[in-house]
């Protein structure tokens, strides 16, 4: 009976949970429990988590010269068969697999992928969302920032300036500029309705170090921070960049790290 069940989670590469929260440290298990998470795909390279009734986290691996292995976040909101992505996974497998597992096992219709920078670690698969003529979006300085240092990427096809609104199954999911930090055209996404925050790389996790500041503005980032305090104080559940989710508490701890009077 126990190799039954093993054998039904097995699905094309990747595993299919129905057991929550199957990997990872004891207080990884019991804050995933608190928050009612649970383990829906994973492989070498993606794993796909449930946050809520309406919203995922995807996690793809980035090797790094500085910071070894970095796990790396995106957000997927559903709602009535239709998604919304935020970031690519950071490889082209990566990103085979999400689109596969949203439109062919999860039977969901993609209606956008949203680059939160112009860093590899979310704009990676771009073409892979392209060939399933899957419309991509960014911050207008992403797509020149992305173009100037990497001429031959994919570019996001469609730009904005300040916000961005889109839709999945008729609930709003948005997409705002509130300053500089990670990078100059860091945004961040917005599902009111979960009051969920994608912070990407412009939000840290508690504990995490100030990361790569290659781009960054560092005298700029507690404003920007501040700023989506400020937009969304209703917020409950904060998606960093890289590392474990939270609360607003993400947002203070981020505010704090770049603080001059830290």
């Amino acid at each position: 009976m126990k190799k039954l069940i093993i054998g039904l989670c097995m699905l094309a590469g990747g595993i299919l949970v129905s057991c929550q929260n199957r990997t990872g440290s004891a207080e990884a298990d019991r804050t995933g429990a608190l928050r009612g998470d649970s383990l829906r795909y994973e492989s070498d390279n993606l794993i796909v988590k449930q946050l809520s009734d309406h919203v995922f986290q995807h996690i793809s691996y980035l090797n790094t010269g500085d910071f070894g292995k970095v796990p790396c976040n995106g957000m997927i909101v559903v709602k009535d068969h239709e998604a919304i992505v935020f970031d690519t996974p950071t490889t082209v497998e990566g990103s085979v697999e999400l689109v596969r597992y949203l439109t062919e096992t999860m039977d969901y219709t993609v209606k956008a992928v949203v680059a939160t920078h112009f860093h590899v670690d979310c704009v990676a698969g771009l073409a892979e969302f392209h060939a399933h003529q899957i419309p991509s979006y960014a911050n207008e300085r992403t797509i020149s920032l992305l173009k100037a240092r990497d001429p031959g990427a994919a570019l996001p096809q469609h730009g904005f300036q300040g916000s961005l609104e889109l839709t999945a199954g008729g609930e709003v999911v948005l997409a705002g500029f509130f300053g500089e930090g990670h990078t100059p055209d860091n945004v961040i996404g917005y599902y009111p309705k979960g009051k969920v925050i994608f912070g990407g790389c412009l939000v840290k996790e508690v504990g995490a170090g100030e990361g790569n500041l290659a781009d960054a503005n560092v005298g700029s980032w507690p404003q920007t921070i501040e700023n989506i305090r400020t937009k969304y104080p209703e917020a409950e559940l904060v998606i960093p960049g890289h590392g474990a989710v939270g609360g607003p508490e993400l947002l203070d701890y981020t505010r704090g790290l770049f603080s001059p009077a830290r």
